[in-house]
C-alpha cells in the first residue's frame, strides 16, 4: 500500500510518499481500498507541530477514508466485500488501504462519489455536535459561522437550514457568492477589521444565538460579544495560531495572549449570561454509540438528498503536500480531498 507520511515539523514539503505492506483486518475489522481520503486543518496543524492530539512524528495522519471493503476479519459482519464505505480513522487515513473496526464505517449511498463521502465525517459529526446534540438550535436561531466557505462551514450551513436556524457567514468577500448560493443571506468579510460589529449591526443590534469559532485568540473575545443573552460561543480549533508571518511558536503564544480568559471564565460567563460549549470530535473514541447514532442520521439526509457535501479540489495522494498549502493559503471553498488510482 501507499501512504503519506509527514516526516518531520515543517513547510508541506515533509509530506512523503512512502510504500508498506498491506495491512491485514483482525477480529471485527474491514480493510478498505481508499478511493478518496479527506484533509482537515488539524493534519495541517499536525504537520507544523502545533496539533497535541498528534501521534508522534514520523506518523501517517488523516482522520477519514472512503472506498471499498476488500476484505473482512473474524467477527466481522456488517460489511461485505464489494460494499462502498466511509470510515472514521484514528489517524491513518492518508493512504490507498486501511484497516478499522467496522463499527468505525457507514455504507454510503450510490448516489455519492467517494470523494463526497470523504466529505462527510469530520466536517458534518463536527457540524452536528455543534449545532444539533450541544448547542440544540432550534428554528429561528441566528447563527454566526465562522470560515463559513471550508467544509465545517459549509455542512454548518447545511444543517441549519434542516434545523431551520438563519446562518451568518463569515469569509473572505470572493467566497459570499458562492455562500448565497448556498443559501445565505447574511455574510460578512473575514477581513473586515471588526466582524463583532458587522454582526451587531446585521442583526440590529440584538446578536446571534450560536457563533461557531475555529479560530481562537482575539476572535473568540469578538465572538463573545455577538452573543445575545444566554447565547453559546462554540470553540472547535485554534486556527489562529497558525496565521500571519511570524514563526509559528510565536503567532501561537500570541493567540494565548489574545483569548479572553476573563471572560471566559466562570465567572465573567455568569456576569454575561453567556456560555461557551467546547467540540473536539477527536476526543470521542470512547463514545463510539453515541458518534455512530450521529453518523448515521447525517448519511440518512444525505440519501434523502437534505445535505449538500460540496468538494472543492481533488489531488492525488502522491500530491499531498500541494493540498496542505491550497488550504493554508485558504482558498477552499469546501473539501479538499485525497485521492487514489
Amino acid at each position: 500500500m501507499k501512504q503519506v507520511w509527514i516526516t518531520k515539523t515543517g513547510a508541506p514539503e515533509t509530506l512523503q510518499l512512502r510504500e508498506a505492506p498491506d495491512p491485514e483486518p483482525g477480529r471485527g475489522e474491514i480493510r478498505v481500498r481508499v478511493h478518496a481520503s479527506g484533509v482537515n486543518f488539524a493534519d495541517i496543524m499536525a504537520r507544523m507541530g502545533l496539533y497535541p492530539d498528534a501521534p508522534r512524528l514520523p506518523a501517517v495522519v488523516g482522520y477519514e477514508a472512503c472506498g471499498v471493503v476488500d476484505r473482512t476479519g473474524p467477527n466481522a459482519s456488517n460489511f461485505r466485500e464489494g460494499d462502498r464505505v466511509v470510515a472514521l480513522c484514528r489517524f491513518g487515513g492518508y493512504s490507498d488501504t486501511v484497516v478499522v473496526n467496522e463499527r468505525q464505517a457507514y455504507a454510503i449511498p450510490d448516489t455519492m462519489s467517494f470523494s463526497q463521502g470523504a466529505a462527510i465525517p469530520v466536517n458534518y459529526l463536527t457540524a452536528y455536535q455543534m449545532l444539533v446534540a450541544m448547542g440544540r438550535a432550534r428554528p429561528g436561531d441566528r447563527v454566526l459561522i465562522h470560515s463559513a466557505a471550508g467544509g465545517v462551514g459549509l455542512a454548518a450551513i447545511d444543517l441549519c437550514h434542516l434545523v431551520g436556524a438563519e446562518p451568518i457567514g463569515v469569509a473572505g468577500a470572493a467566497k459570499h457568492a458562492l455562500l448565497r448560493e448556498r443559501g445565505v443571506k447574511l455574510l460578512v468579510d473575514s477581513r473586515a477589521p471588526a466582524f463583532d460589529d458587522a454582526v451587531l449591526s446585521l442583526t440590529q443590534g440584538k446578536g446571534v444565538t450560536l457563533a461557531l469559532d475555529p479560530a481562537g485568540g482575539d476572535s473568540w473575545r469578538r465572538s463573545l460579544r455577538c452573543l445575545e443573552p444566554t447565547g453559546l460561543l462554540v470553540v472547535f480549533g485554534f486556527s489562529a495560531a497558525t496565521s500571519g508571518r511570524l514563526p509559528k511558536w510565536l503567532s501561537g503564544l500570541r493567540s494565548l495572549a489574545a483569548v479572553p480568559w476573563m471572560k471566559m471564565s466562570p465567572l465573567g460567563l455568569m456576569s454575561a449570561n453567556k456560555g461557551v460549549l467546547g467540540v473536539n470530535l477527536g476526543h470521542l473514541w470512547s463514545h463510539a454509540a453515541q458518534v455512530r447514532t450521529w453518523g448515521e442520521q447525517i448519511l440518512d439526509w444525505a440519501g434523502e438528498g437534505k445535505i449538500h457535501p460540496r468538494v472543492d479540489r481533488e489531488f492525488p495522494l502522491a500530491d499531498a503536500a500541494s493540498a496542505h498549502r491550497y488550504i493554508e493559503e485558504r482558498r477552499n471553498v469546501g473539501k479538499v480531498v485525497l485521492v487514489s488510482p
